[in-house]
């Protein structure tokens, strides 16, 4: 199952992802997903816009999908470099501690999240 056309869009959706690991979304994790969008796209992209399509696009998906999504998408972007899929995972530590705290379920989250992306290299 994959429903992203690029790797930025899936990277997008991972990071809100991992923003609601924990059941919450923070104003503060936002703030860190909107500055490292940055990154992600071209200096001209509609960053709120993107970001708002990604959030209903999150909202709007099985959640009991979600092993199977990160899983297929990893394989099917699967030139694209590990050190590239490592980077995004450690932008995924910026996030979790944006609201000043790690908890469990955000820990487990990025774990599942490790072994994904080990196993698509």
């Amino acid at each position: 199952m994959v429903i992203h056309k690029n790797f930025q869009d899936f990277v997008l959706f991972l990071y809100i992802y991992m923003a609601h690991a924990d059941g919450e979304f923070h104003d503060d994790e936002k703030k860190i997903i909107l500055e490292k969008m940055k990154k992600l796209y071209p200096a001209d992209a509609d960053f709120d816009k993107k970001f708002l399509e990604a959030l209903h696009l999150y909202d709007d998906f099985d959640k009991k999908q979600l092993r199977t999504l990160f899983q297929d998408t990893f394989n099917h972007f699967s030139s694209v470099k590990f050190p590239v899929k490592y980077k995004v995972f450690t932008d995924m530590y910026d996030i979790i501690n944006a609201d000043g705290k790690v908890d469990e379920s955000e820990t487990k989250a990025m774990e599942a999240l490790k072994e994904i992306i080990d196993m698509s290299n």
